[in-house]
Formats: C-alpha cells, sequence, structure tokens
C-alpha cells in the first residue's frame, strides 16, 4: 500500500496532471461559451428565418403525448459540437504550424557499405 501512495503522489507531482487539469477548466469554460454563441446568436437567426420558435430546443414533433421528439435539443448539441469541433480542428492546425520540428538524426553510413563502396571504387580504378 506504501509503494502505491508513494506512485500517486509521484503521479500528482507530475507537470502533466497540472496541465491535465488546467486543460479540463478551461475546456468547461470553453463549453459554456459554445452553447452561450448557439443559444443566443446562431438560435435566433435560425428563428428569423424559420419563422419559428427563436430557440432550437423547443423545435418538437409530437407523436401523441406520451411520444414527443426533441430533434431541437439534438440541433443545439449538434451545432455545439461541430463549433467545438472546428475551434480544436483550427488550434491543432495553428499549433503544429509553430511546433518546432526536430531535425532528422544523421545516421552513421553501415561500415559494411562503406567496406563495398571502397572495393567498388578500386575496382573501378584498376579497370
Amino acid at each position: 500500500m506504501r509503494n502505491f501512495l508513494t506512485e500517486f503522489k509521484a503521479f500528482i507531482n507530475r507537470g502533466n496532471i497540472i496541465d491535465l487539469a488546467i486543460g479540463v477548466i478551461i475546456g468547461g469554460a470553453f463549453t459554456g461559451l459554445v452553447k452561450s454563441i448557439t443559444s443566443n446568436l446562431i438560435n435566433p437567426l435560425i428563428g428569423l428565418f424559420t419563422g419559428k420558435s427563436s430557440s432550437l430546443s423547443n423545435l418538437k414533433l409530437v407523436v401523441n403525448k406520451n411520444l414527443v421528439f426533441t430533434y431541437g435539443e439534438f440541433l443545439n448539441d449538434l451545432i455545439n459540437f461541430l463549433i467545438t469541433a472546428l475551434v480544436v480542428f483550427i488550434l491543432v492546425k495553428f499549433i503544429s504550424r509553430f511546433l518546432v520540428k526536430p531535425e532528422p538524426k544523421k545516421t552513421q553510413p553501415d561500415p559494411q557499405l562503406e567496406v563495398l563502396q571502397e572495393i567498388k571504387t578500386l575496382l573501378e580504378k584498376n579497370n
């Protein structure tokens, strides 16, 4: 048990766990921002063009009183997902463009290949 606690403490003290926590917090805030954009900007625009409710969440298909499909909520979630995916895609493209790419390591030529090349050169000189 002591070894487990020691390993857990080492895991917690790594920088990666703090980066992960910051990412989760920023992700939560970003999710709230995207939901706000959807409900406060996109939904009224859609309502303007459709002439219906200014909130997609109010859109539903009522088959009977016990069977109601709230497809508007799904559309809200779909728009939220697409906006989030687009922003993440743009961030990844932006970050990968500016990250320093490691230079390929220069490999040492195979010693056997060098010997064969020397033999070939000597044979060409003799002919």
